[in-house]
């Protein structure tokens, strides 16, 4: 199963970028939780059979089995919700991104992923089509009604 060092680093380098993705799929704290050591289970089990020549390809395959995990969870016949929409925009982020944050959380989950990949985590849209599985057209589109839609809520948020 590898050296603890190396699993250390791993975690180090990628666990942010992880975290925040089970965070925004989920909208739940203690689900996000369970993702992360999901992955993360995955990914060291993996890591010594798996070809992970790059980092970028190594990325790739932890958002991916990011976002099948989060999947899985949200399917599950056992899931609760136990953690309210606003305590999980509150933890981790930024206190001058919480607003923004928060109402990027209330967004329809396909837009709330490939806003928060693209804006939080940076990835360009030809790597969310490629980790998402989908075409960049599809994830352009995404982008722009979710942008909509954020620029709504957010609009009422400042007359309110």
């Amino acid at each position: 199963m590898g050296d603890p060092d190396r699993k250390t680093q791993a975690v180090e380098r990628w666990g942010d970028l992880v975290w925040r993705l089970a965070l925004v799929r989920t909208a739940n704290v203690s689900d996000a939780e369970d993702v992360f050591q999901e992955v993360f289970l995955r990914y060291f089990r993996q890591e010594d059979r798996a070809a992970f020549f790059q980092d970028e390809h190594r990325k790739a395959w932890l958002i991916r089995c990011t976002v099948n995990r989060a999947k899985s969870l949200l399917t599950s016949p056992w899931r609760r919700r136990t953690v309210p929409l606003e305590t999980a925009a509150q933890i981790g982020v930024e206190d001058e991104y919480r607003e923004v944050y928060g109402a990027v959380l209330a967004l329809p989950e396909k837009y709330r992923t490939v806003i928060h990949l693209f804006y939080f985590e940076g990835l360009s849209v030809a790597e969310i089509a490629a980790d998402l599985n989908a075409t960049e057209g599809t994830i352009k589109s995404q982008l722009s009604r979710g942008r909509a839609l954020l620029r709504e809520a957010l609009k009422e948020e400042i007359q309110l």
